[in-house]
């Protein structure tokens, strides 16, 4: 299954990224709603092209973020409009289980609103944190910002980690061999330095993300005292 889908999301990449900056939103778009697509793949070689000079740093953040929201909204309208058991019905063909939406309504259950915003920052969990959001009719206002804080987060750290491996690795390192570590079984050394500077970035700001969450639910709590 991991080839299979790392041949589906490579075959996407090469289409959709001689797009350029309409390419990063269409495939944060995917990546943010029903298909499992991994924003590495996107985001990391978009930093690495502002390296190489071929791509503006602030343009191809809003793109992410925009289409980051834009796939967010789709999954919340969907399951607004159609409900628990149209997704668990249909979810089977985009690699969504029930018990992957079990996962995501006790995620949204535990954390609130706010899940929308800690749940851009965890793996698999971003992908469809949207769907318990719109069965839970969430306000919408407050679903686009927390989304787009947390899908800014993400975007922001993965430019800066492309933009990063370019400085590290040079001329040894390219979009295809940045696709390639985060759809391959496997990776070369470089590949696996990447990858490990991803999952580090994603450790810390989770823990930082955390450390937000918990000051805000301090203040609010002491605030309705």
């Amino acid at each position: 299954m991991g080839e299979i889908l790392g041949s589906i999301i490579g075959g996407i990449v090469e289409i959709v990224g001689t797009l350029g900056y309409v390419g990063i939103f269409l495939m944060m778009f995917l990546e943010s709603s029903f298909f499992p697509f991994p924003s590495e793949v996107v985001m990391i070689p978009a930093g690495y092209l502002v390296y190489t000079g071929e791509m503006n740093a602030i343009i191809a953040v809003l793109c992410g973020i925009l289409g980051s929201l834009a796939g967010a909204l789709f999954n919340y309208y969907l399951a607004l409009k159609f409900g628990r058991d149209f997704l668990i019905r249909y979810g089977k063909y985009f690699f969504f289980t029930e018990s992957t939406m079990q996962k995501m309504e006790d995620f949204f259950t535990k954390h609130g609103p706010i899940s929308t915003f800690i749940g851009r920052l965890i793996t698999v969990v971003r992908q469809y944190i949207s769907l318990p959001a719109g069965l839970a009719k969430m306000n919408l206002a407050k679903f686009c910002l927390y989304t787009s804080l947390g899908a800014g987060i993400w975007v922001i750290i993965l430019t800066i980690i492309g933009y990063y491996a370019g400085v590290l690795f040079d001329t040894g390192i390219s979009v295809d061999s940045i696709i390639h570590a985060f759809t391959s079984r496997t990776p070369s050394p470089q590949e696996l330095e990447l990858k490990g500077l991803v999952k580090q970035a994603g450790l810390y700001t989770l823990g930082f993300v955390i450390i937000c969450v918990g000051g805000y639910i301090l203040y609010w709590k002491a605030k309705r005292k």
